[in-house]
């Protein structure tokens, strides 16, 4: 389909006689990796699918992509966050029920289905967890922290409903690549549901589509929507987040999931498979986008001797001076925690340092390593601060 495309939109230029397009592809490599725990160092998207009103069908849609993103030849992990009230025990059928731990490594086996790599709690033994926040979010960093993934292009998380401790761990924690969030067609869930997206726009993650369930349904010849319409069109609009795939009312699909059949491997040439094959699609393309934006947010331009910044979704570009940004650094390094004093003196950085490395920190920071080993976080809305250059020379022509 590239092929084709770029054929066409290159062919009718007037000035081109002839079009020979070259094609190549090699996975996508973990743009995270600096001071990640081990275990999600090899994984290279991570995608929340999310929505803050429960009963919406998360559960439903969080496994249907993943067993999507497998059929399309991705290496898939799934990992439940919920366990309050963990649904991803009951949709999927392991023939292993129970997490194992590797005594000499002291990480966690995941179990695998249909060639999905998957951590749920309710394969630890405890069922469903009665406990206070800061020990779930104890339980869910460890999950998820101590687990050999191997290598993944793709780890899906379902998020439980809410903005508490949980959500906020994973947020601060995992380097979130993007967010899918879940709906349904009543305003009730339209007012929980934006709460995440001001959640996740905060954190930095990009929202990049949303899934409306149980839109609808077809009888003698006519299409219903007995939940009445707008809730994902609505979130569409008011938070600008370019997809938008409606769900119908279907019995398999609610069948499938009782079942631990997923519906895109039980029926993967049937409707509900194919619209998950369009979300697939998306969130492969949209990963692409953020990736590609991310990693180069922030570079250092040795022909201008300074460090050049454009933020994704964003037409801002400026530069800094690299000593700019090594004064300004605010970690207790530099700065006194208590009272507030720079302990960093301005003289004690030389005007013409430059940085050795600059590392994306999720969607949110960079991690900047300078001659002298000192590696600084820097954290977009510090950069968006800082005093910039205005006139950025010309790179010598030789």
């Amino acid at each position: 389909m590239f092929e084709q495309k770029a054929n066409e939109v290159v062919s009718v230029l007037p000035w081109v006689k002839k079009v020979n397009v070259t094609m190549s592809a090699q996975q996508a490599r973990p743009i995270f990796a600096g001071d990640l725990p081990k275990g999600l160092q090899t994984i290279s998207n991570i995608i929340a699918v999310s929505s803050c009103k429960g009963g919406v069908g998360k559960s439903t849609v969080a496994v249907n992509l993943a067993y999507t993103l497998a059929g399309m030849g991705a290496r898939v992990g799934i990992f439940d966050a919920d366990v309050y009230g963990p649904s991803l025990p009951t949709m999927v059928s392991p023939d292993n029920r129970l997490l194992e731990m590797n005594p000499e490594t002291r990480t966690i086996i995941p179990t695998e289905y249909l060639g999905v790599k998957l951590i749920l709690f309710g394969f630890s033994g405890q069922g469903r967890a009665i406990m206070r926040g800061p020990m779930v979010s104890g339980v869910i960093d460890q999950l998820l922290t101590t687990t050999e993934w191997g290598e993944l292009d793709y780890l899906v998380i379902d998020m439980p409903p809410g903005t508490g401790d949980i959500q906020l761990t994973l947020c601060q924690v995992v380097p979130l690549t993007a967010a899918v969030i879940v709906t349904t067609p009543q305003k009730l869930a339209f007012i929980d549901v934006a709460k995440g997206v001001r959640m996740f726009s905060k954190l930095k993650v990009p929202c990049v589509a949303v899934v409306e369930n149980m839109c609808h349904f077809d009888a003698d010849g006519k299409r219903y929507y007995p939940f009445g319409q707008g809730s994902g069109s609505q979130v569409v609009e008011q938070f600008g987040i370019p997809h938008l795939f409606e769900l119908p009312i279907r019995p398999t699909l609610s069948a499938s999931g009782d079942s631990g059949n997923p519906e895109v491997v039980a029926d993967p040439l049937g409707d509900v498979a194919n619209m998950f094959q369009e979300l697939g699609v998306c969130v492969v393309q949209q990963c692409a986008k953020i990736r590609q934006q991310v990693s180069t947010a922030v570079s250092y331009d040795r022909s201008f001797k300074a460090i050049r910044v454009k933020f994704p979704d964003s037409d801002e570009e400026f530069y800094l001076h690299p000593a700019t940004v090594r004064r300004n650094d605010r970690t207790a390094q530099s700065v006194d925690e208590w009272t507030g004093e720079q302990k960093l003196q301005y003289n004690d950085i030389p005007d013409d340092i430059e940085p050795d490395e600059i590392r994306p920190m999720g969607n949110y920071a960079v991690q900047i390593t300078w001659p002298d080993g000192f590696s600084q976080i820097a954290p977009y809305d510090q950069l968006q601060s800082m005093e910039r250059l205005i006139d950025v020379p010309l790179p010598s022509l030789i």
